[in-house]
């Protein structure tokens, strides 16, 4: 059975309530009912990572979408969850960072009219990936101008982490949701009935995860995130000298590229065949100047992709080992709470046993500077490896 698409949204029943009436003022406005107060053209939702900001995205995209607010099986709501609805876009950065050039295009593209006569929905992912250097802030800038001056049937809606990670001009034009982080038994229960999942393999990956609900059914599906979780785990207790260090940082960094090249491999394939396609060709063989200069531009958008998943994935890592450190400090000072990692508790027990809590938050701050570095373009390999060290 078809779940609406407010189901997807898993612990966050406030935001929902908001979204809904947000949903029913847009039908007013269509049907020329009412003022439809409770609906504005520009939103901001945030939320921890894994809480379900995009979902709630394009959960509210589709329902502006139905007649029926959501249902979840109309023609809308199906397209608009499987991203090929004329008037749902969903953006997010190529490389690092939003590029100027790809901003104002989609500016253009929202000015114009609606397909489908109801609302043409622009869904921006990691709006905080706007800021840092000139060029990144012009993108910022391109996109405040079309919220200062909307179009009347056009809805943005930006997704950050938290409001902090959007512009003040911007996020001022906006209206505020947030999400928090789901409960684990209720990420373990959407997994359970939209995926089918078994319960106890869902109650592990919800808990493994920390209720990041992309996460979590990452862990429950696939083995080789199981396995590469494991190896993560297994780096407290096999730090015994620099050459262990320098292995295991290799090892975490060759596992994430190895991760990333699996997701970006057939993306590749399949844009680098269809632009050759519309160049008028069979394959990128053979192409004019036009079309090489074509093809070494989508070249470069595809390597600052597989930097930014290759940079993803390997945050994930860290949040595991953060996680670990976590259950340590929680054992030292005899904290009454769950552990996140059951499945290795000897191991996090040894080591709390072998510390101190001053040098588990000392560990804490290590991977925490990591994920600040990698995130500032450091070179991975150097700063997970100057990570283990560290750690031991």
């Amino acid at each position: 059975m078809a779940l609406s698409v407010w189901e997807h949204l898993v612990g966050q029943d406030r935001a929902v309530v908001l979204l809904q009436q947000a949903t029913r003022a847009a039908a007013e406005i269509v049907a020329g009912t009412g003022p439809g107060a409770a609906m504005t053209h520009a939103w901001v939702i945030t939320g921890p990572p894994g809480s379900g900001r995009t979902t709630a995205a394009e959960a509210f995209a589709a329902a502006l979408q139905c007649p029926a607010g959501g249902c979840g099986t109309c023609h809308s709501c199906t397209t608009a969850r499987d991203r090929t609805h004329a008037d749902v876009e969903v953006v997010r950065p190529v490389g690092m960072h939003h590029r100027v050039d790809h901003m104002r295009e989609l500016v253009r593209r929202a000015a114009l009219s609606p397909a489908g006569g109801r609302w043409q929905v622009v869904v921006i992912e990691d709006a905080d990936r706007m800021e840092g250097t000139s060029q990144d802030w012009r993108a910022a800038n391109a996109l405040l101008k079309a919220i200062e001056e909307p179009t009347p049937r056009t809805v943005w809606v930006l997704c950050a982490p938290s409001l902090e990670d959007v512009l003040p001009t911007i996020r001022s034009r906006c209206r505020h949701i947030g999400l928090a982080t789901p409960p684990v038994a209720a990420v373990a229960d959407v997994l359970v009935r939209r995926d089918g999942i078994d319960p106890t393999m869902a109650a592990f990956a919800a808990r493994a995860a920390q209720s990041h609900i992309g996460r979590a059914r990452r862990l429950a599906t696939d083995e080789g995130a199981r396995l590469r979780r494991a190896e993560v785990l297994r780096i407290p207790t096999h730090l015994s000298g620099v050459g262990p260090c320098l292995t295991a940082a290799a090892n975490v960094v060759e596992a994430a590229q190895e991760e990333a090249a699996t997701v970006t491999g057939p993306l590749d394939a399949a844009e680098t065949a269809e632009l050759a396609r519309a160049l008028g060709q069979g394959s990128s063989r053979g192409l004019d100047g036009r079309g090489r200069a074509q093809l070494k531009d989508l070249e470069k958008d595809q390597k600052r992709r597989a930097t930014r998943i290759q940079r993803d994935v390997l945050d994930l890592a860290l949040l595991d080992l953060l996680g670990f450190y976590r259950d340590v400090l929680a054992v030292q000072l005899g904290a009454q709470v769950e552990l996140v990692n059951t499945d290795v508790e000897r191991d996090v027990r040894a080591v709390a046993r072998a510390s101190t809590p001053e040098r588990t938050l000392q560990r804490i701050d290590s991977v925490t500077a990591c994920r600040e570095q990698i995130a500032g373009n450091v070179a991975a390999l150097l700063a997970v490896e100057a990570l283990t060290v560290t750690l031991r």
